[in-house]
C-alpha cells in the first residue's frame, strides 16, 4: 500500500469500548450489572415516540431514504423558524465537520479551535492538510477574544463547542453575540450546539437570530444524538445561510441520513415529555455530583451538558480500577487532561453506584 503520508500519521480517534468488550475482558457474566457512562449517551433511552416510529417504518427498510430529508427538513424548520434552504442533516454532526473541512481547510489554510475542544475539529482538518490552532482555554473555558486574535489572512474556520466536550464548560451569549459582530467575512464561525437542549435556559445563546437576519459566516450544529436519545442512529442537522448550506450539499453523498433515522427524528421532536425528563435527569445528576464529589475532596468543571469533568488524580489509572468495578467512564488524557475523568450523568441509581465505586477507588 502507498497512502497519502499525512494519511499514515493522523491519530485514530479513541472510542469508548462497548459495554460486552468489556465484560468479557474482565470475566464479568451479566453486563446488566456495568454501568456505561463514558460515551455522554441518554441514559433513559430514546425517545418513546421515537421508537413507536422506528417501528413503523420497519418494512419500508428495502427502499432508499429521502436524500434531502423533505419532510424532516420542514418540520425542524418551522421548529426552530428558519427556512428549510437553512438546513442540511448529517450522518451525526461529525460528518457535517468533515463536510465543513471538506469545503473550506487545505494546504496552507488553518483552523482554529480551544486547546481543550471536541477532538474531531482536529481530525477532520488533518484529513484535508490544515494547519490547526489551538487556542488556551483559562479554567477550561473558551476563550473568544484569544481566538479572535489568533486569526490570520488563512484561517477559515472558528470551531466553537457549547457547552464544550469534554470539559462542558459554557460560554456566556453576550460574549458570542461580541465575537459575532466583530468576526471578519473571510472565517466561518462553527457553534457545535449538541448539548444545546440541556443547557441552562439563563445560559442558552441564539446564535440562529444571526442566521435569520443573513450573516453568511456563521454555521450552527446540533444533534439528535444526545437529548433526543437517538445516538445508535447517528442523525445531526446544520443552520446556516443557504448560500453555506449549498455549498456543503456539494460534498454530501446522496443518502447519507437513513430512512429510519429521519423517521425517528422526526417523532423526536414531538416528544416533548422525553425531552423534559431528560433535562430534569441531567440537571439533578449534575447537582448530585456538584455536591458529593466535593467531599471527597475531588475538584469539578462546572457544566451545562450531560457529562461532567473531574480531576482524580491519574485519569487512566482511575479509568482502569473503575472498569474492574462495572463502571466505565472516559479518560481525558487523549485531550491533555491526563488527571481528569470525564462522567456521563446517567439516573439516580447509575450516579449512585458511580459515587461508591470511585470512593471505593480512591481507598
Amino acid at each position: 500500500m502507498n497512502p497519502k503520508e499525512w494519511i499514515s500519521d493522523l491519530r485514530v480517534y479513541e472510542p469508548g469500548k462497548p459495554i460486552e468488550e468489556v465484560a468479557r475482558e474482565l470475566g464479568f457474566d451479566d453486563i446488566a450489572e456495568i454501568v456505561k457512562v463514558a460515551s455522554n449517551e441518554n441514559e433513559l433511552g430514546p425517545s418513546p415516540l421515537a421508537m413507536q416510529a422506528m417501528q413503523n417504518v420497519l418494512t419500508e427498510m428495502h427502499r432508499y431514504p429521502d436524500g434531502g430529508a423533505f419532510y424532516l427538513k420542514h418540520k425542524l424548520a418551522e421548529k426552530l423558524d428558519v427556512e428549510p434552504e437553512n438546513l442540511l442533516f448529517g450522518c451525526g454532526s461529525n460528518e457535517l465537520i468533515v463536510f465543513l473541512c471538506h469545503v473550506f481547510m487545505g494546504q496552507g489554510k488553518n483552523l482554529i479551535m480551544g486547546a481543550e475542544a471536541f477532538a474531531v475539529y482536529f481530525l477532520a482538518n488533518a484529513m484535508y492538510q490544515g494547519e490547526t490552532i489551538r487556542v488556551p482555554m483559562p479554567e477550561h473555558v473558551h476563550d473568544l477574544d484569544a481566538m479572535l486574535a489568533a486569526i490570520t489572512e488563512d484561517t477559515r474556520l472558528v470551531c466553537i463547542c457549547n457547552p464544550n466536550n469534554p470539559t462542558g464548560t459554557m460560554v456566556s451569549p453576550e460574549a458570542i453575540d461580541a465575537f459575532i459582530e466583530k468576526l471578519p467575512d473571510h472565517v466561518v464561525a462553527v457553534f457545535d450546539e449538541a448539548y444545546f437542549e440541556v443547557m441552562p435556559d439563563a445560559m442558552k445563546p441564539d446564535v440562529l437570530k444571526h442566521i435569520r437576519s443573513g450573516k453568511k459566516n456563521i454555521i450552527v450544529l446540533r444533534t439528535f444524538s444526545k437529548a433526543y436519545g437517538l445516538a445508535g442512529l447517528r442523525i445531526g442537522y446544520a443552520v446556516a445561510h443557504p448560500e453555506l448550506i449549498n455549498l456543503l450539499n456539494k460534498v454530501r453523498q446522496p443518502f447519507n441520513v437513513n430512512l429510519m433515522a429521519q423517521a425517528a427524528a422526526m417523532a423526536a421532536l414531538d416528544d416533548a415529555e422525553h425531552l423534559e425528563n431528560t433535562r430534569e435527569m441531567v440537571f439533578q445528576g449534575l447537582e448530585f455530583f456538584e455536591r458529593e464529589l466535593p467531599k471527597l475532596g475531588i475538584e469539578t468543571v462546572p457544566s451545562g451538558a450531560n457529562f461532567i469533568l473531574i480531576k482524580t488524580g491519574n485519569g487512566r489509572d482511575v479509568f482502569l480500577e473503575l472498569q474492574k468495578r462495572k463502571v466505565i467512564v472516559r479518560p481525558m488524557d487523549p485531550y491533555g487532561l491526563p488527571d481528569h475523568i470525564r462522567i456521563t450523568i446517567g439516573t439516580p441509581e447509575q450516579n449512585q453506584i458511580m459515587l461508591d465505586a470511585l470512593k471505593d477507588v480512591l481507598g
